[in-house]
């Protein structure tokens, strides 16, 4: 793709993106927001895709489309349906929702600006061919970071046991 050509596909992956993520939390009805959530990761890998990290935006889909919404979807078909306390909207909450959702886009607005990016050479002049990352990712894991590696898979499957502990009945 030419520097046109992944300008679009950035702005409109991005827009899909903002779209659906408003859409997901304004939703009323939690199916219509879990399929927004979904429209939300599949944009965000689409614009890893366009920088040129087909690593990542494969993980995007896979970790979190295939395993964290599938697990979202299933808690909210197994559960008993939402309490009434939780229905009540009161316009306070808007504001101080909304003051802190400000004040959080400011300070990121504020650190992006304020950051120097990295300009890869296959993203700003086209001339480039994109090289797949998964090879340099595989081959720092398995020798550079092997041992921290290691350790975060030692440390998932030791949650893993913990959570299906819990699941099965607590500390018998």
């Amino acid at each position: 793709m030419e520097g046109l050509g992944i300008q679009l596909a950035f702005y409109s992956f991005a827009a899909v993106t903002i779209g659906s993520a408003l859409l997901a939390t304004m939703a009323k009805k939690i199916v219509n927001s879990a399929f927004a959530l979904m429209a939300t990761f599949f944009g965000v890998a689409g614009i890893y895709g366009v920088l040129g990290s087909d690593f990542m935006a494969v993980t995007q889909i896979v970790v979190y489309v295939g395993g964290i919404l599938i697990l979202l979807c299933f808690g909210m078909l197994l559960t008993d349906r939402v309490p009434d306390e939780f229905r009540v909207r009161s316009p306070r909450r808007y504001v101080g929702a909304s003051i802190a959702a400000t004040l959080t886009f400011v300070g990121l607005a504020w650190a992006i600006s304020g950051t120097a990016w990295a300009r890869l050479p296959h993203i700003t002049d086209g001339s480039a061919e994109a090289l797949p990352t998964t090879a340099l990712i595989g081959n720092a894991l398995l020798t550079d970071y092997l041992l921290p590696f290691e350790f975060a898979s030692i440390v998932l499957l030791v949650v893993l046991v913990g959570a299906a502990r819990v699941a099965r009945g607590g500390t018998r």
